[in-house]
């Protein structure tokens, strides 16, 4: 039996954090497509071009938001990537216009990338043997947000109302900006703690800490661009099977739990780490499984393939740790 792994008073509030604004990243940025086909009839063409203008954008601040934290502390890129957030929705909702909208997307891009990579070090810094369990708690958390978040989202937007894409998110990240405070206190009273209490974590293990860092900052960006080269495409996949936007994202969260279950499985078994082949696999099955989505006749065959996705997605993840 493994040992009671012990979460701080700060970690669980940044756990807390990080679970609403997956959700809410979510419920904005994968519904998004649903309001630009609907409002301002993009198809596939537009989607995915606005997908992939946000995957670029993504790949390059995801990285100089890692390096920003470590310069300038993560508390202070945290806030500044929440206000960001809340700036560029409050925007969305006033310029309701195509140009406008996907420049928002591009700027709600650019404060998630501050967001992410300071809460990922917020939760991994000085856990000594435990890292890889703080981040595997970490991972199931925001996949865990973000399944139930396709899951719903669809569902509360035929019950809000388009509009909600944007102020429901931005009331969320209102309520991440308040308990930011908070965590920073209880932050700074534990690390007084553990300077007066506890001996320098040894050179070896922040070695590899930051190793471990380093990867998961490279392997999200393709993450990332892995499954936005799908989300753009589901608005024209629920009407091919004459899915409403709620049926959609029940329907197409499937990948997402799957997701979800396959990084629970490998937090907690480690024979993935380090597998170039493991990463080879996966991305052949993502391939596959890619096409399974555009080329489905049936909502079975849909089903299929999003199993195939979700566990390519967590393979190429955890076999780049």
């Amino acid at each position: 039996m493994g040992k009671l792994i012990m979460i701080s008073p700060a970690k669980a509030l940044f756990y807390l954090i990080e679970l609403i604004n997956c959700y809410a990243a979510v419920y904005y940025s994968n519904f998004l497509f649903f309001y630009l086909r609907g409002t301002f009839g993009f198809g596939e063409a537009a989607n995915l071009l606005t997908a992939a203008l946000g995957g670029l954008i993504y790949i390059f601040a995801a990285w100089q938001g890692g390096k920003l934290a470590q310069r300038y502390g993560c508390i202070r890129i945290l806030a500044l990537g929440l206000c960001g957030v809340i700036i560029a929705l409050a925007l969305g909702m006033a310029f309701p216009t195509p140009a406008a909208q996907v420049t928002v997307f591009c700027l709600w891009t650019v404060g998630v990338c501050f967001i992410w990579p300071a809460l990922e070090t917020l939760i991994s810094e000085r856990p000594g043997a435990q890292l890889s369990k703080m981040v595997g708690i970490y991972n199931v958390t925001w996949a865990g947000g973000a399944a139930v978040g396709y899951f719903t989202a669809g569902i509360l937007i035929e019950k809000l109302g388009m509009l909600s894409l944007f102020w429901l998110p931005l009331g969320l990240t209102l309520v991440e900006l308040a308990l930011l405070p908070l965590a920073a206190r209880w932050r700074k009273r534990e690390i007084a703690g553990q300077y007066s209490t506890e001996s320098l974590t040894p050179a070896a293990s922040l070695a590899e800490g930051k190793s471990f860092l380093l990867m998961a900052w490279i392997a999200n960006p393709f993450s990332y661009v892995a499954i936005n080269t799908v989300l753009p495409l589901i608005p024209s996949l629920a009407e091919k099977f004459g899915l409403s936007t709620g049926m959609a994202g029940v329907v197409c969260s499937l990948w997402m739990f799957v997701r979800l279950a396959a990084f629970g499985i490998f937090w907690r078994w480690t024979g993935w780490h380090y597998h170039f082949r493991w990463l080879t696999l996966s991305f052949l099955l993502m391939i596959v499984s890619f096409f399974g989505f555009l080329m489905a006749q049936s909502i079975a065959l849909l089903l299929v393939a999003q199993v195939g996705f979700g566990l390519s997605i967590g393979l190429i993840y955890y076999s780049s740790l």
